[in-house]
């Protein structure tokens, strides 16, 4: 496991998001979207536990979290309370109980088991992304874009999925990942879905060009 990120201060902090910001208004601006169509969200799965109040004094409102029992330890933690939490790791069907009721999104719905979880412990009402691997990595999670419509049937009689979420390969480039970025925005578009949870820390500018709605930013706010 990676170090954990220990030390933050409000002032850094601040700094670092409003030139991550200013990097997503001007990637916004190129692709003739408005910026305020772009959520920031902030990727604490390497934050340490007491760091969280200082996330919410430098601005940051909307935090994701990768691993379920962390989520449920941060969630409840000083400065937890004051964040918006979504669940944007790999989400393990034993594990659904837990986050149900947690978070306003849920962004990795990528299997039948989890589908048949949220069944039972959620509502229509919880609003979920559907996880596509556009990029057919055979070890990549997520759900293949041809299976996609009858994938979208059976979580509709469970939950509202409302958008699309994808990791593409890693690669050195961020321009790598555009074509990637452009497929899962053709998939939402052709199935009327309107979030697109794509780009991190190293191609989030251009999963803005390519629709983004939002993305998931870790290091780059905090060091």
């Amino acid at each position: 496991m990676a170090q954990l990120i220990e030390g933050l201060t409000v002032e850094g902090v601040r700094a670092n998001v409003e030139r991550v910001r200013g990097e997503i208004a001007d990637a916004a601006a190129r692709a003739g979207r408005s910026a305020d169509d772009v959520e920031l969200l902030a990727a604490v799965k390497y934050v340490a536990i007491d760091e969280l109040p200082v996330l919410a004094q430098a601005g940051i409102a909307l935090v994701g979290e990768n691993r379920a029992q962390e989520l449920v330890r941060k969630h409840d933690a000083p400065g937890g309370t004051e964040l918006t939490w979504d669940f944007i790791g790999h989400l393990q069907s034993r594990k659904v109980k837990q986050v149900v009721g947690l978070v306003r999104l849920i962004h990795s719905v990528g299997s039948d088991s989890v589908v048949d979880q949220l069944a039972k412990h959620a509502t229509t009402d919880t609003q979920v992304l559907v996880e596509v691997n556009v990029c057919g990595e055979p070890d990549k999670s997520g759900i293949a874009p041809v299976l996609l419509p009858d994938f979208l049937a059976r979580a509709r009689e469970a939950v509202t999925p409302v958008g699309l979420m994808t990791m593409p390969p890693l690669a050195e480039r961020a321009e790598d990942s555009r074509r990637h970025f452009a497929a899962l925005a053709e998939l939402a578009a052709e199935h009327g879905l309107h979030h697109l949870s794509m780009g991190t820390t190293q191609d989030f500018a251009v999963a803005v060009e390519e629709g983004a709605t939002i993305v998931r930013v870790g290091t780059k706010l905090y060091l």
